[in-house]
This record gives structure tokens, C-alpha cells and sequence, in this order.
């Protein structure tokens, strides 16, 4: 059911939510303690609850490489660490992968996206994200990991960039998937 938010628009080898999120729901209140009072424990527990998942798929087995959507400087310096950064360092345990901070760069601040249309919150991650040594990802297996998917621009513009790197698989990863 995830991998349909990117059919036609990117090459996805698979993807994967831990949990379904509602309005209302313990899910979203998890998401607020991850993002909002810096419980960064809940996305580790997560990852590691995926992780045992998804190693039992031989697809997430030839994982090279974790990188999580990455934050603006500006709003890692305000909320002092990247969600979706705990969320890969659990995946990372589970699946014997090596967390990529600091290639795929954002570069260019966007406001939250959590208000807006879909053709807003795709207009808005246009260029938004950069490769700092795209040589290192060659040929590489990615799981590309953020907290929620919505509608799914953030890790389409993400991946997008990525999938211009030469041999470049991508899967995706994230702990809740909202409709």
C-alpha cells in the first residue's frame, strides 16, 4: 500500500510503514513526542521494531546505506536533532546498514507541509535537496527513512535526487503512513 504513493513518479524497489497513522490516534501521539518533546528514544524503539521486520525480506537485506530526509540547518538547530536521523540509527541495528547523515543535503528551507494540499506539498519540495558525493552512493542499495508519509513529496523529491546517482537503488522506510 506504500509503495502505490510512487508509482509513476519514482523507482521504488520497495517500501514499508511500521505503523497506519490517524488523526487522533496513539500513533500520532507518538509522532508528537518524537518531533515535538524530544523524545528521541521513540524513533530508535521504532526503527528497531521495523528493522526485525524488514530483515526478514531479502530486499532489505542488500541494504548498503540509511539516509534520513534530512532537516534544514535552521530546524535542526531549533529542534536540536532529525527525527527521522533516530528512526534510521534503530533500522541501522536490525539491519547491519551503515546510517549516511550528511550526503543528501537539504538546501533550501521549506515551511511545514502539514497544512497543505498535495499540489502544494509538491510545488513546495521542488529543489529542495542536494548529493554531496553522490560517487559514494554508486551502485548502492538506499532506504531512504522519514517519520510520516502523507502524500509522499518529501521522499519523492528525496529520491528523485538520489535516483540521478548512476547504478542508485532505492527503498523506502518510515513509521507511519497516513492517507
Amino acid at each position: 500500500i506504500v509503495a502505490r504513493q510512487f508509482w509513476g513518479k519514482i523507482k521504488v524497489e520497495a517500501a514499508f510503514a511500521l505503523f497506519y497513522f490517524t488523526k487522533g490516534g496513539k500513533v500520532q501521539n507518538l509522532m508528537h513526542e518524537l518531533k515535538y518533546n524530544g523524545q528521541q528514544r521513540v524513533g530508535k524503539v521504532a526503527g528497531n521494531m521495523a528493522g526485525s521486520q524488514l530483515i526478514q525480506n531479502d530486499i532489505f537485506k542488500t541494504v548498503d546505506y540509511i539516509i534520513p530526509v534530512p532537516l534544514h540547518k535552521k530546524r535542526m538547530r531549533k529542534r536540536g536533532y532529525n527525527q527521522s536521523a533516530c528512526f534510521a540509527e534503530g533500522l541501522a541495528a536490525k539491519l547491519n546498514a551503515t546510517v549516511e547523515l550528511d550526503n543528501l543535503v537539504r538546501v533550501r528551507a521549506t515551511e511545514t507541509q502539514t497544512h497543505k494540499s498535495r499540489f502544494a506539498r509538491f510545488q513546495n519540495m521542488q529543489e529542495v535537496f542536494t548529493v554531496k558525493k553522490s560517487e559514494r552512493l554508486k551502485d548502492k542499495h538506499i532506504l531512504l527513512v522519514d517519520d510520516v508519509i502523507t502524500t509522499g513529496s518529501t521522499l519523492e523529491a528525496c529520491g528523485a535526487k538520489l535516483l540521478e546517482i548512476e547504478g542508485l537503488k532505492l527503498s523506502i522506510a518510515t513509521i507511519a503512513y497516513a492517507e
